[in-house]
């Protein structure tokens, strides 16, 4: 693929900004932003003021620090001057998972270190590294373009409990819409198939999680005494867990599937493209053998397909020897990971429904849910899409394939209160080991990241004007919210 002059300048800011650009990230990797463990509290805090003073010195107007009932958040905006240019809002985080060397990391995990073109810390690809990009990115965009702000209204959401299950997320998100408004949601918080397949993700999956308690004789009873008289919980709970999948592996609560936005052919020809190698994938599973709902892929089950699972199951003794009792309760963890079209409010009453029409007469029983993730779906024609596809693909000289994540995450919150499409651009990898000891991340594919961000937002203004677009809400000079600190 030959370079444009804008590709040309591009690429050479990068490369010469490079050094500075990643001796920035190292700084920031060195603030131990883990918002699990509430000793680094002053940390996680520490990372927000970091990531907004850098947001400032790489020109953006405005950069926040917006308080919430746990850790901050960093807000940031640089309009357009174009009036009729989108809106976008970039949502990543900057707090991270807990590490230690006693882990099993072969260098202090808050100390990077660069080694064979990649650098090792806690949060190098998830997710100080995928945000940071868009800092150099945005720089380059400038000097390709030579305007003094970007194509596009841009706006970024940098949350800080992410790791921690974004409890406070929606609040914040509900709280500071209207600054928040954009015409798309960018996540820069995935990745990629591999080091030479560049994909695009298009969808994740969302969750409802429960846990059932079901109760019989007040107390452990006698099983010669009383065994086969009284009904027992812990069959019950077995008799449960049987009936949750019929012989093909679908989830026999009724309505369960109602609305679900099927595959499309076209969707999953674009999914039997990727090089995907069933054995090692159930080696990374530490499995023995695939299976599922009848008549799909082991990759089609993952991304596309709702689930219902059994996360824990316990009741009566289970101590060392026999114990003959009919236990007085047993308890079930159960989750379902859902898809485009399903709504978690529904699919827990269908649960409500199903499982009190099973319970026998004699066992009490309370079901409890969590709070539950929507999942989120971006239509393969949505010019956005278009725009990340083609920006990726200048930036990596490849074709760029489509992939779903399996998992959940907060991109819904912001679909869902902002009523904006998301899209996900991420360049990590799966050996980038998110969560695990020696996490890292591969430097020419950060640079990649950085590249294609230069490219879309060029791209994005010039093939999509959104009817009815936000403009720059909450733009330079804007009052800050009551939130902000």
């Amino acid at each position: 693929m030959s370079d444009t002059p804008a590709d040309s300048v591009v690429r050479t800011y990068i490369g010469t900004h490079r050094a500075a650009f990643l001796a920035d990230l190292a700084d920031w990797l060195r603030i131990p932003s883990v918002s699990a463990q509430p000793e680094h509290a002053d940390d996680v805090r520490r990372s927000a003021d970091w990531l907004a003073a850098k947001l400032k010195e790489t020109g953006f107007p405005v950069a926040e620090v917006w308080g919430t009932d746990g850790a901050p958040a960093v807000f940031a905006e640089w309009p357009s001057a174009d009036p009729a240019a989108p809106t976008v809002l970039v949502y990543g985080h900057h707090d991270v998972q807990p590490a230690a060397v006693a882990d099993g990391w072969h260098t202090d995990p808050f100390e990077p270190v660069v080694k064979d073109g990649r650098m090792y810390g806690r949060g190098a690809a998830d997710d100080k590294g995928q945000v940071f990009f868009h800092t150099l990115g945005v720089r380059a965009h400038l000097a390709a373009t030579g305007a003094s702000a970007p194509a596009v209204n841009l706006k970024l959401i940098v949350e800080g409990e992410e790791e921690s299950g974004s409890p406070h997320f929606r609040a914040l998100v509900e709280r500071e819409a209207h600054r928040l408004a954009a015409d798309v949601v960018i996540v820069s918080d995935t990745g990629m198939w591999s080091e030479t397949t560049p994909t695009v993700c298009t969808g994740m999956r969302g969750v409802a999680d429960c846990e059932i308690d079901l109760h019989g004789p007040d107390q452990d009873i006698h099983s010669g005494a009383f065994g086969g008289a009284v009904p027992n919980p812990a069959t019950a709970a077995a008799r449960l867990v049987a009936a949750l999948h019929d012989a093909d592996e679908r989830v026999t609560i009724p309505g369960f599937y109602d609305d679900i936005a099927e595959l499309t052919d076209a969707e999953r020809a674009l999914i039997a493209e990727l090089p995907f190698d069933e054995d090692e994938w159930l080696r990374t599973a530490k499995s023995h053998a695939a299976a599922g709902e009848t008549g799909y892929s082991t990759l089609e089950r993952v991304w596309a397909r709702p689930t219902a699972e059994v996360n824990g199951i316990g009741g009566g003794y289970q101590g060392p020897g026999g114990k003959t009792i009919v236990p007085a309760s047993a308890h079930l963890k159960l989750s379902f990971r859902l898809v485009s079209g399903q709504d978690p409010y529904e699919v827990e009453a269908a649960v409500r429904s199903w499982v009190a029409e099973r319970i026998p007469a004699g066992i009490r029983h309370s079901i409890t849910f969590g709070a539950p993730t929507r999942p989120c779906l971006t239509p393969l024609d949505h010019p956005a899409l278009q725009s990340v596809v083609r920006a990726m693909g200048r930036a990596f000289g490849e074709k760029v394939r489509f992939t779903r994540e399996g998992g959940s995450g907060p991109a819904a919150d912001l679909q869902d209160v902002l009523d904006a499409p998301v899209l996900f651009l991420g360049i990590s990898v799966p050996s980038d080991g998110w969560h695990s000891p020696n996490e890292k991340v591969e430097l020419d594919l950060l640079l990649k990241g950085v590249e294609t961000t230069a490219y879309l937002w060029t791209d994005l203004a010039a093939h999509w004007k959104p009817a009815g677009g936000v403009g720059a809400v909450g733009a330079v000079g804007a009052t800050g919210s009551a939130g902000a600190a």
